[in-house]
């Protein structure tokens, strides 16, 4: 077996973290560099706290943690094609960022479709705290910012900031 060097250590959680969220490379380099950073400077938090945030707060991210989709594949698809609407206006970008009071619901005429009474119905207790599901209505609720220890992602965020400091 081959020992990580600390580049291949470093490479390895961006790519974990970079796939976990279905970004693009340069999605990825742009909030990581530009925008958590200003963020971060702005609202005197960490990077890491503030990468986070960002990326629990895309709109696919929120309907995926909400358990109105499985995977976060099919929550990119589902917010695409126009399925939910933000705050009562059609909505179909996945990597728009959703803020605090914003509420995401189903279309109406797709609240009857067995794809998401199916998804509702198995939702257990894992939805964050900073999300407010009403299962009936099939409609979420951003109530504040997502915090760091809630959930568990299998990459260290400062090991991804660490690796863009390098350049």
């Amino acid at each position: 077996m081959q020992r990580s060097s600390e580049y291949g250590k470093l490479l390895r959680n961006k790519q974990v973290l970079k796939r976990m969220y279905m970004l693009s490379e340069r999605q990825f380099v742009r909030l990581v560099k530009e925008v958590a950073a200003k963020y971060a400077k702005n609202k005197n938090i960490t990077h890491d706290t503030a990468l986070f945030q960002f990326l629990e707060k895309r709109m696919d991210s929120s309907v995926y943690r909400s358990g109105l989709a499985k995977t976060i594949m099919q929550a990119r698809q589902m917010v695409t094609h126009g399925h939910f609407l933000l705050n009562g206006k059609k909505h179909n970008i996945p990597s728009s960022f959703v803020r605090i009071g914003d509420k995401i619901s189903l279309k109406e005429k797709l609240k009857d479709s067995t794809l998401y009474s199916q998804n509702a119905t198995e939702t257990k207790g894992k939805i964050p705290s900073w999300i407010k599901l009403d299962k009936t209505a099939n409609a979420l609720e951003i109530l504040n910012d997502p915090q760091v220890g809630e959930l568990w992602i299998p990459a260290d965020l400062l090991k991804v900031i660490e690796f863009y400091a390098r350049a």
